[in-house]
Parts: C-alpha cells; structure tokens; sequence
C-alpha cells in the first residue's frame, strides 16, 4: 500500500487551510504554540517541522521575542523560481528552455491583459515606464532592472489570473540578468524602454492584437540580442545553489 503524507506535511496543509478560514493576513501572528498543539493533537517536534515546512515556502517567518512566533508573509514566486530551476537542473536544461517559455507565455499573457486591464494597472504601467525613462536618463541599472521585471509582473498580474501572475514573476527572476549574468548595456535599456512605451500605448488602447504582437517582438529582441552577446549563458544549465543565492 503506499504511504500516506508525514503527519508534519499534514499539519503544514492544515493551518494553511486554517489561515483562509480566519481571515488571515500577512503581518498576523499565527496561534501560540500551545493552542496549536492542543488544537491539532500533535507532538511539538511534528508542529515545528510542520512550521518549518511553511517557513521553507516563504509562507511565514519567525518572529522572536516574548511576544513572537510564526508571523505569516505574503508569499512571492522566488520559491516557485527555485523549484523551476531545480527541475530544469535535473532534466539538465538550458537557460534557453526558460527563454523559450518566456516567448510562448508572455505574448498571450500581453493580449489577455489589454482586455482586461484596468485603470489602476494602466497607471502603476505608466509609472514603472516612466521610472525606466529617468533610469535611462541616469544610469541607474538597478532601477532600470527593478521596473523591468515591475512591468511585466504588472501586465501578468492585471489579467486577473493569478498562475499567469506567478510564473510570470518566476520566469522574469530568472532571466531578468542578474542571475543570468546578461549586461544591459545602454543600448539595450533604450530599447527596453521604447518597447515598453510601445506595449503601454498598446495596453492603454485595450488593443489585443497590437498587444500580442509587440510583446512578442520585445521578447523576441531581447532573444536575439542574447544570443548575440551570451550564446554561452543561454546554452548553460543553471545550478541550483545559484538560483538561491548560493
């Protein structure tokens, strides 16, 4: 017969369940560790695994103190970018096959966002481009990284569609650069910046077919200028501890 999930496991899916119940948000502390283990009937070693589970999915930290304890986060797509790349490790594929991935989602994501978009999302687009202009204008490749990822997380997530959201962010942290080890040299970040302007102008049109299409074109011109530049990064597997940080 197989065998179930470890009681630790169990638990970690409870109080998940447990925290959309009640209404739980990021900031809030989760129940002392004495309610917990009375209400879950469980040891302390398998309420603290279980936790720790949690802690590993960045659903919660530990906050320390008299007053601390587990303390819920509101989870980003970091973890989901970690496990991605430890998949592509093991079937030891290429940066490429994330780039490629990038290509087939995004243009799809870009139309369903122009009809759908709504005017909150138009402005904080507007805002990510026009914070990348005055990085352009100043140098400033962190900036101009931090809105490039803003901008295409802004899209994916105004389609309402929460998967789309996520692995839109997963992707973007992996090929956004820094971890790929790809430069952006000036030339590249003005070319950035008049795609994004050119996708905007699209999405604040709500035109789905022009939407599509020059995301499509972004994508594919930063696939060119890659494979231009960094044949070699593309065809790399990137190791896992990399992807953590390590």
């Amino acid at each position: 017969m197989p065998r179930g999930p470890k009681t630790s496991l169990v638990v970690a899916q409870q109080i998940v369940r447990d925290t959309a119940r009640k209404g739980l948000s990021p900031g809030d502390l989760l129940p002392p560790e004495k309610a917990m283990l009375e209400e879950y009937q469980i040891g302390r070693g398998t309420l603290r695994e279980g936790l720790r589970l949690l802690e590993f999915q960045g659903m919660l930290t530990f906050k320390p103190g008299p007053k601390g304890g587990p303390v819920l986060l509101d989870p980003d797509a970091s973890h989901l970018a970690s496990t991605i790349i430890l998949l592509m490790q093991l079937q030891n594929a290429s940066l490429n096959t994330i780039v490629e991935a990038r290509t087939a989602l995004e243009p799809v994501v870009c139309r369903l966002a122009a009809e759908r978009i709504g005017e909150d999302k138009l402005v904080e687009l507007k805002d990510s481009v026009d914070r990348m202009q005055q990085s352009v204008e100043t140098a400033d490749i962190d900036t101009f990284l931090e809105t490039n990822k803003q901008f295409h997380d802004i899209i994916a997530w105004s389609t309402g569609n929460a998967l789309f959201g996520y692995l839109t962010d997963a992707l973007m942290r992996i090929t956004g650069g820094t971890v790929m080890g790809i430069d952006h040299p000036a030339s590249l970040r003005k070319t950035t910046l008049k795609a994004h302007t050119q996708i905007y102008e699209a999405l604040n049109n709500h035109d789905a077919d022009l939407s599509e299409d020059r995301m499509r074109d972004h994508i594919k011109e930063y696939v060119k200028y890659a494979e231009r530049k960094f044949p070699e990064v593309l065809s790399q597997v990137l190791p896992w501890n990399q992807a953590l940080g390590g």
